[in-house]
């Protein structure tokens, strides 16, 4: 699902490449897309309909101008990135036999495709819209087996770049992780080719939501602190990534199976982020290419809409292209 959308496209244009897969871009200025959740903070589920007069949007401090306001109008370009650790493959076969039903719930110009990851990334399949070919592609995935570390960094970021293959700049992109989040450091940078840092810029680059489904094993909620304890002084010096991290900084949010069978999460997910909204702006303050520009997003408080009732997800900013 994208997050934000920074591209020289007039929305008359973004819906002319969802008919015809030409690129057509006829804009004179800069459009900024952002995909922004609003989820009521006690339950964690999304609000009703908002329109655009409850929302306000800032760049690096200073208030912007809402030109555009949507809510599941651009199609997903979703990448499932699945690790391939022991405390995640079990889930990840249950996850393959309920796979169809949960697919379902993607719209018919909704684009998939599956990765897995270990100490490296691996596409199993790139993106369709053939949702059999997409279960197909969840079932070897579910076959599969590493007995590498797991490395956060390196999977995020090339899960980030394969999002360069969407069928359409205008398309919301998301990650879809499930894994258990415990990473294993990479001790200096031979393990793991990029880095948090490195992973961080592909995923604002790329407009990247990251959304995992957090999984946990009995076992390790008993030695993860154990485990964190003793590489504590390593961590510092060469972060491994934590799916928290990295769905607030994205504007995703880590949520967990809440007792539901992977397949009915996921498609629980898949719902929830088609009730996101894509409020577009133009910036009044152009920068040069390559800075990074803060973004902000509130809610206005009305008698209708009690600030503290809400939790606004939204990415915390994007490079200037």
């Amino acid at each position: 699902m994208r997050q934000f959308v920074v591209f020289s496209l007039l929305l008359a244009a973004a819906r002319l490449c969802a008919q015809d897969q030409t690129p057509v871009f006829r804009a004179t200025s800069e459009l900024v897309l952002v995909d922004v959740q609003v989820l009521r903070t006690k339950t964690g589920t999304p609000a009703p309909a908002l329109r655009a007069s409850d929302f306000q949007v800032s760049e690096d401090n200073v208030p912007q101008r809402i030109v555009h306001f949507s809510r599941d109008e651009f199609p997903l370009s979703v990448v499932l990135l699945f690790d391939l650790t022991d405390s995640v493959r079990g889930v990840l076969r249950r996850l393959a036999e309920g796979a169809e039903t949960a697919l379902e719930h993607f719209k018919a110009a909704d684009e998939v495709a599956v990765m897995v990851y270990s100490g490296r990334a691996s596409l199993v399949d790139g993106f369709t819209t053939n949702r059999a070919r997409t279960v197909r592609a969840i079932e070897k995935a579910a076959t599969m087996r590493s007995k590498e570390p797991a490395y956060f960094n390196e999977a995020i970021y090339q899960a980030a770049i394969e999002l360069r293959q969407a069928s359409s700049p205008a398309n919301r992109r998301v990650v879809i992780w499930l894994t258990d989040n415990l990473p294993n450091i990479p001790y200096n940078k031979s393990h793991a080719a990029h880095t948090e840092v490195e992973a961080f810029r592909a995923l604002h680059d790329e407009t990247v939501v990251v959304a995992p489904i957090l999984l946990r094993s009995p076992l390790w909620v008993v030695l993860a602190p154990m485990v964190r304890a003793a590489e504590a002084t390593q961590e510092k010096s060469f972060p491994p990534g934590d799916a928290h991290k990295y769905a607030e900084l994205t504007g995703g949010q880590a949520v967990g199976l809440r007792g539901k069978q992977p397949e009915e999460r996921l498609a629980q997910l898949i719902d929830e982020l088609r009730a996101r909204y894509t409020i577009g702006y133009r910036p009044s303050d152009p920068q040069p290419v390559g800075t990074f520009r803060k973004i902000r997003v509130n809610l206005v408080a009305s008698r209708t809409l009690l600030l503290k009732e809400w939790t606004v997800l939204a990415p915390q900013g994007y490079y200037r292209k």
